[in-house]
């Protein structure tokens, strides 16, 4: 399904994208191995079990790229010329390997750029766990297509 033209976006609507997704011990391993975080808390069960959490948490970069891919089909997919920024980011509770997340966008902000060819659209995204706790939390801003100026 494509993503929303700037047209489309209603400042105030709330989206509940489908996609969940249970995050795996090999999910996050490899996503530190990629991106060669070694941080101990995320990779050492052993030191892990040691801090307050008692066990490895995913890493909290992985949350947020996933919370955006989750949102992709039902905000940008196809019409983003770009995305901006990503602003106030925040991991209000831990992710544990086996946690389900899943992703909400709130559209916050939108404005036609001065050519008045694409637009500017700012979403709030929530990402919550399987006991519906925010888990990450950040703001996302694009530049998509006008429907007039499609390409």
């Amino acid at each position: 399904m494509p993503g929303l033209y700037y047209e489309e976006f209603e400042v105030g609507k709330t989206i509940a994208h489908g996609p969940r997704r249970t995050i795996s011990e090999s999910d996050n391993q490899r996503f530190c191995d990629m991106t060669m975080n070694q941080q101990p808390l995320h990779i050492d069960e052993e030191f892990a079990s040691q801090t307050r959490f008692g066990e490895r948490l995913v890493n909290g970069i992985y949350t947020m790229a996933l919370a955006v891919g989750m949102t992709i089909p039902d905000t940008t997919d196809g019409t983003a010329i770009a995305n901006l920024g990503y602003d106030d980011v925040k991991h209000p509770e831990p992710v544990f390997h086996g946690d389900t997340v899943r992703a909400e966008s709130t559209i916050v902000d939108k404005r036609e750029t001065s050519d008045g060819e694409r637009g500017v659209v700012t979403m709030a995204v929530e990402v919550l766990n399987q006991h519906d706790e925010v888990v990450c939390s950040f703001e996302r801003t694009a530049l998509v297509r006008k429907r007039d100026h499609a390409e």
